[in-house]
Parts: structure tokens; C-alpha cells; sequence
């Protein structure tokens, strides 16, 4: 995976790469393999816990570019 939108879920994104995982714990998202947060897109967990979907999406991709 060379990149992400805030659409894809985050299941998605982990299982294509999980070394992303820890920018997903940063924002407070610990529950990671539970059922509800995998199907969640970004932007839906991004807006429950209170972060710009936007900046995490290129902080992601910008880790993924390396």
C-alpha cells in the first residue's frame, strides 16, 4: 500500500501495513482489533476521538512514502 484516504476502513490499512498501527494508538484508537473499530473508516474514527482526519492521513502517508 503506498497510500490512504480517509474513507478506507482501518482494518483495511492494518492489514495492509501494520506498522502504521502506532499512529492510530497516538490518537487514543487502543482497541484496535475490535470488530467496530476495524470496519471504521478513518474519517468515522478520526471524528470520535477528536482528530483531523486530514492531518493523520498525511502524517500516514507520508510514512508510508518512506
Amino acid at each position: 500500500m503506498t497510500q490512504i484516504d480517509k474513507t478506507m476502513t482501518i482494518g483495511d490499512i492494518l492489514d495492509a501495513n501494520r506498522e502504521v498501527a502506532p499512529f492510530f494508538l497516538e490518537m487514543g484508537m487502543h482497541c484496535l482489533g475490535c470488530p467496530s473499530a476495524r470496519s471504521e473508516s478513518v474519517e468515522q474514527a478520526c471524528r470520535v476521538h477528536g482528530v483531523n482526519a486530514d492531518e493523520l492521513v498525511a502524517k500516514i502517508n507520508a510514512f508510508l512514502a518512506k
